[in-house]
């Protein structure tokens, strides 16, 4: 497929006030073969890519950072992002940085997540977090399908306004749908828009511009991994539920780096009790 042209970098600054939308999409397939898990498929058109197959740990497990050259997000981007993991595959995707979504100049930016596994197959979904800047106007979707035995792991950490720039979410809407299929059945769906009304509110995020969520899918885990999690924090502001197949960790805070050691060292407890993998260190996430 033809490369589009690659659009500069990114910077902190505010994007000009009007450009062509870019509209990305990745389409991504993994296969088992022998004892190796390799990525068979893999499709772009616009500003989306994956670089080299990685394989830090052992064959079975391709580790795979998707890419979004400009750096940053501007108002009526869309991105597109489906990846399916064939029979008794095992895939970790990352990104290399933070994702920025800028304001939106008038216009709605959009990502779709469309996760697929086959049986007997693994996905962890272990992308840095995403900041939202001021103004920015965003729907997100967000859906995994599991096969009967097949597990996902997946985290998010969602930064409204830059924190150390001195920007306050104070204008803006951010829309969220997240769905978990797992054997036809329906294990979760949440909805909901974070805005700077439900940032300030009790029943929202409560004064809080971070929040951080772990959500697993997958084979039941112990009751000590439930108490290993709860014991990495406490308060009102973070929790740990378990309902047997799907376990989430959630958090609100001020902090991004609080909230990304606080997700690894709750995925270091839960990936080896769910999928059986001792946990490494997410070299992208260090860089």
């Amino acid at each position: 497929m033809p490369d589009c042209p690659e659009r500069p970098l990114a910077q902190d600054l505010a994007p000009p006030p009007y450009h062509a939308a870019w509209r990305a999409q990745l389409t991504l397939a993994f296969t088992r073969d022998s004892d190796t898990t390799r990525l068979t498929r893999r499709e772009h058109s616009g500003p989306l890519r994956v670089q080299k197959p990685l394989y830090p740990e052992d064959p079975s497990i391709c580790h795979a950072i998707i890419v979004h050259p400009p750096g940053g997000v501007v108002g009526g981007d869309e991105l597109a992002v489906d990846v399916r993991l064939n029979a008794d595959t095992y895939a970790l995707l990352t990104s290399p940085g933070a994702a920025k979504w800028y304001r939106a100049n008038g216009r709605v930016s959009r990502q779709r997540i469309h996760l697929s596994v086959d049986a007997g197959g693994a996905l962890e979904w272990l992308p840095q977090e995403t900041i939202f800047f001021n103004d920015a106007h965003v729907e997100l979707d967000h859906h995994v399908t599991l096969a009967a035995d097949a597990s996902y792991l997946g985290c998010e950490i969602l930064c409204l306004g830059r924190r150390a720039s001195g920007e306050t979410f104070t204008k803006g809407r951010v829309g969220q749908r997240t769905s978990v299929r797992r054997g036809g059945r329906l294990l979760w769906w949440e909805q909901g828009a974070l805005t700077p009304a439900s940032l300030a509110s009790p029943l929202g995020l409560g004064g809080h511009t971070v929040s951080a969520m772990l959500l697993a899918a997958g084979k039941p885990i112990g009751a000590d991994t439930v108490a290993a999690l709860r014991a990495l924090a406490d308060g009102p502001c973070y929790g740990v539920t378990h309902m047997k197949n799907v376990l989430c960790v959630r958090w609100l805070g001020q902090d991004s780096e609080a909230a990304r050691e606080l997700m690894l060292a709750a995925w270091r407890i839960v990936r080896p009790a769910m999928l059986g993998r001792a946990a490494t260190d997410l070299r992208s996430w260090r860089t």
